[in-house]
């Protein structure tokens, strides 16, 4: 198609100028709001002759649509010179156009892989203490959380103006880890009264630390919530677990099961089943008292140097603490790690999110999940093994039900009502010392720390314990638990509680039962770390613990790889 240009009119609203030696190169503009590449435009002046190719039409039209009319003639004088600038040009677009393809397709790479020292899966508290970890000592991290939020299971809703805690969580204040890592004054941790008021026979009993409570202790040496030889024995035990290091207890303390330890150390089946099985039943998600009895030792102990607390600003405060303290932009919440990525030698270097981006690690990878969930990501890498106990790690390996990540977990429901009053108000936990019913325990959180209810109001926290009590509905197991409580503060107390949640947890701990690892080496290939409360205890503790020798065995790995 051919056609004649000499000039071209101006008007307000057009691309295109008069064509002439000087304003050649408004051409190339024209054809860019047209989008219409170099290879469509061909253009050649000969003897003023501009030649298109049927590709061009639409330009051709852009064109005559606003040209009034056509010369004959060109200078040709001009055409060689003309010809030369073309080619110039075209070869200059066309290096532009390639080089802003290179660039485009290379902002894309760096838009889809990204590169940091270490990537951590995980933002639960294991994950988080990991994180605090990279960062004291400089290493640069991402930290990758499939939720949309902080704390993993440690997190706190708020509805209609109550703090509700994912299930019944208390902190105790004298966990050591947990000591050096947050601000307790920061915190706000709101303190509960040391003992428990047992629900039996029609009434409650109260069960108290004679060495915090004396005249309590002293008063509850008769009640029928065991005998009073085996309060002198709780303040014996008490005594003992106080003075054992911690390391001692974890690693090398004689295991069985609580139910087996408390057998040993003399107490009462009447206080086994009315004190000990609500209470560490409670705390362990596990009435029938199976967990090692290490773990028992060592909640003893803290409970011994420390107290039972809420922090003002409910439990989710503490991993929202340590979240707060790492580096901007470090935390991609609703990032899923859909897999691990090997690279050319086979090791792990890289997480491919959900969403198609992927990290990789220049030192390591770090999985600070739940133990199933780190099972899926690193299939048969993952052990049970030990950092510092041969003796366990020849147990775990010789018991395939030794494993914390394929035993099923500790599960636990959690009902919240609002309540206009408190029928007890103190900051106390109640048991269920009858073995009847499915309530296990129960406080008023709002006792504890106002903080959790809007003024004048009451939280009630009620928990079940051992399983998820599927053959209920929500509904149903609110009817269940309402008819039971009817029996301890009466029908009109409780049916005037609104429902606000419940919460059906089916991980709410790794099944710790002996024989047990509860120091497996965070190392499970090379430049592939595992942390949470799978791989040491399944405290608060543990999980911050295992973040930071997690990191601390990825770094000693580097360094021994420097040198």
């Amino acid at each position: 198609m051919d056609c004649m240009l000499r000039m071209l009119p101006m008007s307000s609203n057009s691309n295109v100028v008069a064509l002439g030696w000087s304003t050649f190169p408004k051409i190339f503009v024209a054809r860019k709001s047209l989008g219409v590449s170099c290879s469509d435009l061909q253009c050649g002046f000969d003897y003023g002759s501009c030649r298109l190719n049927s590709s061009s039409l639409a330009f051709a039209n852009f064109l005559s649509s606003r040209t009034s009319r056509f010369a004959a003639a060109a200078n040709s004088r001009a055409s060689s010179s003309l010809q030369q600038n073309q080619a110039m040009l075209d070869q200059q677009e066309s290096t532009s156009l390639l080089s802003t393809d290179r660039r485009r397709r290379e902002e894309e790479v760096d838009e889809v892989v990204a590169e940091t020292g270490v990537v951590i899966i995980g933002a639960g508290l294991s994950g988080l203490a990991a994180a605090r970890h990279c960062a004291k000592e400089g290493v640069p991290f991402v930290l990758l959380e499939s939720s949309d939020g902080v704390g993993g299971r440690v997190r706190t809703d708020v509805c209609q103006g109550f703090l509700l805690d994912r299930g019944f969580q208390i902190f105790i204040s004298a966990y050591p880890e947990a000591s050096e890592v947050l601000d307790y004054a920061a915190l706000d941790l709101k303190e509960f009264y040391a003992g428990a008021l047992v629900w039996l026979d029609g009434e409650f009993h109260r069960v108290a630390d004679p060495f915090r409570h004396f005249t309590d202790g002293v008063a509850s040496l008769g009640n029928p919530i065991g005998t009073a030889m085996d309060k002198v024995l709780v303040g014996i035990v008490r005594l003992r677990a106080s003075l054992k290091p911690i390391s001692a207890i974890l690693l090398s303390s004689e295991e069985t099961t609580i139910l087996e330890r408390l057998g040993k150390e003399g107490f009462s089946q009447q206080m086994v089943d009315r004190f000990f099985r609500p209470f560490f039943g409670g705390i362990f998600f596990d009435r029938e008292l199976q967990t090692t009895s290490r773990l028992f030792e060592f909640v003893f102990k803290c409970l011994a140097l420390g107290s039972n607390t809420l922090p003002a600003a409910g439990i989710g405060a503490i991993p929202q603490q340590l979240a707060d303290q790492l580096p901007a932009g470090s935390i991609l919440l609703n990032s899923r790690v859909a897999e691990l990525i090997e690279d050319e030698d086979g090791i792990l270097r890289s997480a491919a999110l959900q969403n198609g981006k992927v990290f990789r690690a220049k030192y390591g990878m770090l999985i600070a999940t739940e133990g199933p969930e780190a099972a899926r990501l690193l299939g048969s890498r993952i052990t049970d093994t030990s950092a510092s106990s041969p003796s366990a790690a020849a147990a775990a390996a010789s018991s395939s039900s030794s494993s914390s990540i394929t035993k099923p977990p500790r599960s636990t429901v959690c009902l919240y009502f609002a309540a206009d009053s408190t029928p007890i108000n103190e900051p106390v936990l109640l048991l269920n010392g009858s073995k009847e019913g499915i309530v296990n325990n129960m406080f008023f959180p709002s006792t504890v720390a106002p903080s959790y209810a809007p003024p004048g109001k009451t939280l009630v926290s009620i928990s079940l314990v051992g399983q998820l009590y599927s053959n209920y509905s929500d509904s149903e197991l609110e009817q269940q638990v309402r008819k039971e409580l009817h029996n301890w503060f009466g029908a009109a107390v409780v049916d005037s509680w609104q429902h606000l949640r419940t919460y059906r947890i089916a991980y709410a701990q790794p099944d710790q039962t002996p024989p047990t690892n509860l120091q497996k080496q965070p190392r499970v290939d090379q430049g592939v770390y595992v942390c949470g409360d799978h791989r040491d205890s399944s405290t608060f503790d543990g999980a911050l613990v295992s973040g930071r020798r997690a990191v601390q065995a990825l770094l000693a790995d580097c360094r021994v790889v420097a040198a």
